[in-house]
């Protein structure tokens, strides 16, 4: 139900700024006003992006789950979706993504989001008690312990030479 709402107040609102903001400058310059702040979003969106991924990519190579640039990056292309959605509150809210600090201030709602889900997805596994879990929090009857406790994942291979 909220996603609906989200779905047609968020238009609603937008056409009427629209409208206000093309009664005041025209129509033309509300459309290239439209086209500009998507261009402009988009290309700051593009070096962020790329930056974020590189940040990434350097906590992988360092061994560390990038948990923090993954989030940013879930909110980048929040940030993205915006942009290119004709209207100015959207846009207002995507610049705002925009701006790393606005961005590091919501990165921790949105890991304690994902914590809490993945949570209570997973089960135990991260606890490492119980049986193995595949992704989606169930059995995985492939994983099971072996003689010296450490788990042991079946499976098949062939080998090609």
């Amino acid at each position: 139900m909220p996603l609906l709402l989200i779905f047609i107040v968020v238009p609603v609102i937008e056409l009427a700024v629209l409208i206000k903001v093309g009664s005041q400058i025209g129509v033309l310059w509300t459309l290239i006003l439209i086209f500009l702040t998507a261009v402009v979003g988009v290309s700051l969106l593009r070096a962020q992006g790329i930056a974020t991924l590189m940040r990434a990519n350097r906590r992988l190579e360092e061994g560390t789950i990038p948990a923090q640039e993954l989030a940013e990056g879930f909110l980048l292309a929040l940030a993205g979706a915006m942009l290119i959605t004709p209207g100015f509150v959207t846009d207002a809210f995507g610049f705002s993504l925009l701006v790393p600090g606005v961005r590091k201030a919501l990165v921790g709602s949105v890991l304690k989001v994902l914590k809490v889900k993945a949570f209570g997805r997973m089960g135990a596994m991260g606890a490492s008690m119980g049986q193995p879990r595949d992704v989606y929090g169930q059995p995985d009857p492939r994983i099971h312990r072996g003689a010296n406790g450490h788990d042991v994942i079946d499976g098949e291979y062939r080998r090609e030479d």
